[in-house]
Parts: structure tokens; C-alpha cells; sequence
């Protein structure tokens, strides 16, 4: 047992508290992609993504300072998170893009297919073996992601596909979170995610720009930098401190209890995200949204709930191969093997 693993252990859960800061955390997320899809009526996507790592800059930089070792800003793993940030830039350009087009509960909806696409890559990249009962329950998930994008509708759009590309691609920035293992601490890694991924976007978005000719449609892709007034650096500024206090709450979450515990209460995202968008913009989900989403969480309570089966038949309930999977946020640290 490596002695991050023992540390874990040893560490006494307090579930109570760890469900209370996750619950928080998403409610922060919500008010983020909330103010996001707000927001995408003055600003980029470009501009908004960078903003946010500002603020990310800002704040991480003095915590890891005030709280010192074993956190680093310079890690010898640069690569690898500099790898996990063009993922995180690419996926969730795409994810914002599909804002304008679609309701917040049909994207996110979708995207929630990343924990099956994580598994998926684990028995691929990491050679982790997966049992009936959870492939079960990704084909079960599988079938909500499709019943949400309804690709046989008369109401289906292209853009649909975005959400499900960003899953696919934060899915694979979950494997290389596995790959960096407990050799950077959590903070460091949030700290490389974001900020680096404010970086990358700049050339992707200016990228874009000159291949494509965009439309009014795509108006939020577009190389459009105006200089904020006093009032949208402060919407800009909120947007960021919405990102990071849901960031350390649900790290702090999966600090003080088990992961398999928490994981399942990831999903309250979901319905979070479409009670915000009934009450803001007056959207009501379509009945396959609900009817995916509802395959969704399921499998995804049910898959939970067989890492504590699993856990407790190994005499511990160290993290398994479960993080959070909220739209735009970095994993929340290093994750051990996956059980089956």
C-alpha cells in the first residue's frame, strides 16, 4: 500500500460532511454553466474560458503557496497536465458551443455519458476489468445518452454531438488522471487544468476564426474581444469565484469521505441544472431528456453503489475509480484502480 493510500485510510470518513460539500459544489457548478450560458449573449466562449482561469490564477497561486508542500507550481509533469488542459480546452469549447442552440439540462445531460466513456477507456488503456453488473449499467447509461440525443427526432440537432465529443474527451483527461496517480496533489492538478486550458483556447479560438467564415448563429465563437465595463468584470469575476468555490468543495468532499460514497450524489447536478433552467429561462426538458437522464443517474447511483459493496468486501472504502464528472470542472484529484 503506497502511502497516499495509507493516509486515506486511515483518515476517518465523515460522510455527513463529505455529502454537504458536494451537494454545495454542484450548486456552485449550476450558478457557474448557469452564468456561462448567460453570458454567451456579450462575451466568447474564448474570453469566457480565459476569464475563468484568471481567476483560477489568482486563487490557486496563493493557496498552494499558504499551504506548501507537497503542493507545487512546478511539477515535473507539466506534460502530462499540459496534455489534460488541451483536452479540457478542447472538450468544453465544444460543450459552451451547444449553450446557444440547446437547454442547459439537454447538454449536460448528455454530457454526463463521460463516467461510462471513463470506464470504457479503463479496460482499454488501463487493462482494469469491468464485471456484468457494471457493464450492465453502462449499456443502461449508454441507452439514456442516445435517448437524450434522440438522433431519429425531428427535433435533432448537429450540435447535440458537441456535449457527447466533450465526454468523450474529459473522459480521456480522467485516464490521464490516473496515469499522474498521487505524484501532484490535487490543487496542483486544478491549478494546470484550468489555467493552462485558459491558454490553450486562445489559439484554438483564433484557430477557427480564420478557417471558418462564422455566422450570427456563432456569433459566441467569434475572435470578438471588446474590453468589458466595470459591471462584466464583475459578472466575469463571479463566474470564475462560482468555478473555484464549486472546485474546492468537492474536493474537499471526496478529502473527508469515501469516493465511492460521493460519487453518486455527482449526479444531483443533473436535475440541479434543469430546476436552474426551468426558473431562469422558462425551459422544460423534453421527454426523452427526462427519460435519459433518469437511465443516467440511475446507473450511475447503481454503479456507486457497487463500489461500496465492493469496498466493504475489501475490508476498506479507499477511493475507487470514481470522480466527478461536472461540466467545465478538472477531476477532482487521483484515483486509485477501478473495481469491477
Amino acid at each position: 500500500m503506497s502511502r497516499t493510500e495509507a493516509t486515506l485510510t486511515d483518515t476517518p470518513s465523515r460522510p455527513i460532511a463529505g455529502i454537504i460539500s458536494i451537494e454545495i459544489g454542484m450548486l456552485f457548478f449550476v450558478l457557474q454553466d448557469a452564468m456561462m450560458k448567460a453570458l454567451l449573449g456579450d462575451f466568447t466562449v474564448w474570453m469566457l474560458i480565459s476569464a475563468r482561469a484568471c481567476v483560477a490564477l489568482l486563487v490557486l497561486v496563493p493557496t498552494i503557496k499558504m499551504l506548501g508542500a507537497p503542493h507545487r507550481l512546478f511539477s515535473p509533469l507539466w506534460h502530462l497536465h499540459l496534455l489534460r488542459a488541451g483536452l479540457f480546452a478542447f472538450g468544453f469549447s465544444l460543450f459552451y458551443t451547444a449553450f446557444p442552440f440547446m437547454g442547459l439540462a439537454e447538454v449536460t445531460t448528455i454530457f454526463f455519458a463521460a463516467p461510462l466513456f471513463t470506464a470504457i477507456f479503463a479496460v482499454l488503456f488501463l487493462r482494469e476489468t469491468i464485471g456484468w453488473q457494471r457493464l450492465a449499467c453502462l449499456l443502461i447509461g449508454f441507452a439514456g445518452v442516445i435517448i437524450a440525443m434522440n438522433p431519429t427526432g425531428d427535433s435533432f440537432q448537429w450540435v447535440a454531438v458537441l456535449p457527447l465529443i466533450c465526454a468523450i474527451s474529459y473522459a480521456l483527461s480522467q485516464i490521464l488522471a490516473r496515469q499522474i496517480g498521487e505524484k501532484d496533489t490535487t490543487v496542483t492538478m486544478g491549478l494546470y487544468t484550468i489555467v493552462f486550458a485558459g491558454i490553450l483556447v486562445l489559439p484554438m479560438g483564433y484557430g477557427i476564426n480564420q478557417l471558418f467564415d462564422l455566422g450570427q448563429d456563432f456569433r459566441h465563437l467569434r475572435w470578438d474581444w471588446a474590453w468589458p465595463d466595470p459591471s462584466s468584470l464583475g459578472y466575469l469575476a463571479l463566474l470564475g469565484v462560482f468555478g473555484m468555490c464549486g472546485y474546492m468543495l468537492i474536493t474537499r468532499a471526496y478529502q473527508v469521505a469515501s469516493a465511492s460514497l460521493i460519487a453518486p450524489f455527482d449526479y444531483s447536478y443533473l436535475p440541479l441544472a434543469a430546476t436552474m433552467a426551468y426558473f431562469v429561462w422558462n425551459e422544460v426538458p423534453g421527454w426523452n431528456t427526462i427519460v435519459g437522464m433518469i437511465l443516467i443517474v440511475c446507473s450511475g447511483i447503481y454503479l456507486g453503489y457497487r463500489e461500496i459493496v465492493n469496498a466493504r468486501k475489501n475490508a476498506s472504502l479507499t477511493p475507487t475509480g470514481e470522480t466527478t464528472f461536472v461540466p467545465g470542472a478538472p477531476s477532482t484529484g487521483p484515483d486509485s484502480d477501478a473495481n469491477p
